[in-house]
Formats: structure tokens, sequence, C-alpha cells
């Protein structure tokens, strides 16, 4: 499993939380959607959904252990996006 699929694992994991708020849940599953896109380029693909789960992160109605597993996801999308370029 390379790393991409191993971080839409980790987004999938959160959507089938359901303490999570359904509108986090509909805005990670649009990462998904992007990040399994064949519509774009990799790095593309990677830094929109980096731009959707930022915007995420700040939700207040977050659970802290969600934002939590969503603030280390941005960060191993970080690193995935640097390796690319």
């Amino acid at each position: 499993m390379d790393k991409l699929e191993n971080i839409i694992q980790m987004l999938e994991d959160i959507i089938n939380d359901r303490t999570v708020p359904k509108n986090v849940r509909s805005e990670i599953e649009d990462a998904i959607n992007t990040l399994k896109s064949n519509k774009f380029e990799r790095i593309v693909k990677i830094n929109t959904a980096i731009s959707i789960l930022d915007e995420i992160s700040t939700d207040s109605n977050i659970p802290m252990y969600a934002r939590t597993q969503i603030w280390n996801i941005l960060l191993l999308m970080e690193q995935l996006s640097k390796e690319k370029k």
C-alpha cells in the first residue's frame, strides 16, 4: 500500500466515526474523492485535499481526537507533497 492509499484509509476511518459531525464527514469525503480522482495530477490532488482538511481542522464542533488525527494526516500529506516536487 502506498502512502496516498494509507492516507485515504485513515480518512475513511474518520468518516466511519459517528461522533464526528456530519458536515465534517462530508468534507472529508470530498477530500477522499479528490485524492481518488483521475482528473488532476497527483500534486494538485494532494494540495487540494490539504486545503479541504486544513479548513476542517478549525471546525469547533469536531472532537479533539479527530482533530488530532486530521492534523497528523495533514502532516503526512505535506511530506508527500514535498517528496513529489
